[in-house]
């Protein structure tokens, strides 16, 4: 019996190891589900890291160092500077830098890039229930709890294989 994954890759044999399978079942589920994020954030002239730059700032609440910024994003960037250059190019950041040490530099969020944000929400939450509202609540948090699980592996890891 062949797996939907298996179907879906048109692979004629099946996996040889289960966490193969597992792996690259969510390889194809975050590039279907990012393909998704990524046409809903272009509709607002955002790129999926700009609108994670801004989520951040928005909850925080307050401006924050970059390099924190950059540690709490979902992907990581290999270029914070020049994601911050972009979106301070479309007027929804500002950069100031610290008075005390000056090799830190804070970001801070515009009214312009809260309105867009709050243009976003309401689509973003349609586009969350749409992608996995069919699965049921239990699942979702039990699903979410393995998640975290299989990343406890990655502990400590520098990006290592």
């Amino acid at each position: 019996m062949t797996g939907r994954l298996q179907n879906e890759l048109k692979k004629k044999r099946p996996f040889e190891e289960m966490e193969e399978e597992v792996v690259l079942n969510l390889l194809r589920t975050n590039d279907q589900f990012g393909n998704r994020f990524g046409r809903l954030f272009r509709e607002y002239g955002l790129t999926s890291s700009q609108y994670n730059v801004l989520r951040i700032l928005r909850g925080e609440g307050k401006p924050m160092p970059s390099l924190e910024i950059a540690e709490r994003l979902v992907q990581v960037v290999p270029a914070i500077t020049g994601l911050i250059d972009r979106l301070e190019k479309q007027g929804l950041v500002v950069r100031q830098r610290c008075t005390e040490d000056r090799r830190v530099v804070y970001v801070e969020i515009t009214e312009k890039a809260l309105g867009i944000l709050k243009q976003i929400d309401k689509p973003l939450t349609k586009l969350h229930k749409r992608l996995l509202g069919h699965m049921p609540r239990a699942e979702l948090k039990t699903l979410s709890r393995l998640l975290e699980k299989a990343r406890q592996s990655l502990a400590g890891d520098e990006g290592g294989l």
